[in-house]
């Protein structure tokens, strides 16, 4: 599938982040510099990263701006925003986030000078996120006007991972041995062991994610199995369905093909990467949650889309 990016036209648009070498504390006081038209009508749905730049793009994959300097794209359920990851030169991250629409960009407040991986509520109003702590690493969750910051079980020891959300109100995270929900006030609502939902065949790493479908009766997550890969010693992650009724697992990803990379919509769409071998570019696919499977980028990783 050929990618086009455009430059100076008619139909395109051009981005371009600056970043600051600065640390947490100067990150406030230095903004990345966007220099963009208005997006708003041009459909960009879908946002994913291609090497060392972001791309985001109208779901056909026609229109095309991309940008360098930040990783680990978000884009925001109504396409109007996008959350990125900047890292300064001492290595420190924080997340960043920029209305495509009026051009505005403000770093998001978290007491810590590691925080990455935004992920959006599906009303658009806060951000879950990864985040360092003295006691290891936690999700935190900000709203987008930097109110209402909390970190998830703060003050055990216990390390949480792969932020989602099953609504508005309830973040999904794993600790690598349980799947946990909790409000966005740090309550926790539910526990469940990991083996008991999928199995013991299939096996959980930190960058494993958890999505609730949209009626609440399936799951949908990646998980590292067993299948050596293609030309190499080493097992592949793969993307499954569990259907919360009968507790089947169903596959989804192609066999022999590692797919470290998911993320699903509020409307079901399946968005994942996936290369069959080590040494090949790493493809971006769609899928439904019967399965029907396309590939919709010939190169990326970190997909993230908004709602149709």
């Amino acid at each position: 599938m050929k990618k086009i990016i455009f430059i100076v036209s008619a139909l395109s648009i051009s981005l371009a982040v600056g970043i600051s070498s600065c640390n947490n504390k100067s990150n406030e006081n230095s903004t990345p510099v966007l220099d963009t038209v208005s997006l708003s009508g041009k459909n960009f749905a879908l946002a994913y990263q291609d090497g060392n730049k972001i791309v985001a793009t109208s779901i056909d994959t026609m229109k095309q701006i991309s940008f360098g300097g930040a990783t680990h794209p978000a884009i925001s359920p109504d396409g109007n925003k996008l959350a990125y990851t900047v890292t300064d030169s001492a290595g420190n991250k924080s997340i960043w986030v920029a209305d495509l629409e009026n051009k505005s960009q403000q770093q998001l407040h978290a007491d810590s000078q590691q925080f990455d991986q935004a992920s959006w509520s599906p009303d658009g109003q806060t951000i879950a996120y990864q985040i360092q702590t003295k006691n290891g690493w936690k999700i935190g969750a900000t709203r987008i006007d930097n109110t209402h910051n909390i970190i998830l079980d703060e003050h055990s020891r216990t390390g949480y991972f792969g932020a989602t959300w099953k609504n508005d109100k309830e973040i999904i995270a794993q600790d690598l041995t349980n799947l946990y929900s909790y409000d966005v006030s740090g309550k926790e609502l539910s526990k469940q062991l990991i083996s008991g939902l999928i199995g013991k065949q299939l096996t959980v790493a930190a960058g494993n994610l958890f999505f609730y479908s949209s009626e609440g009766e399936h799951i949908i997550f990646s998980a590292d199995n067993n299948e050596i890969l293609p030309g190499s010693e080493k097992t592949g992650a793969a993307i499954y369905i569990l259907d919360l009724k009968s507790k089947a697992v169903r596959r989804i990803s192609p066999q022999n093909t590692d797919a470290p990379d998911l993320f699903v919509t509020g409307d079901d769409r399946i968005f994942f990467s996936g290369s069959k071998k080590h040494s090949e570019s790493t493809k971006i696919y769609i899928s439904d949650l019967k399965g029907n499977i396309k590939v919709l980028v010939d190169k990326g990783t970190y997909p993230t889309a908004a709602l149709k």
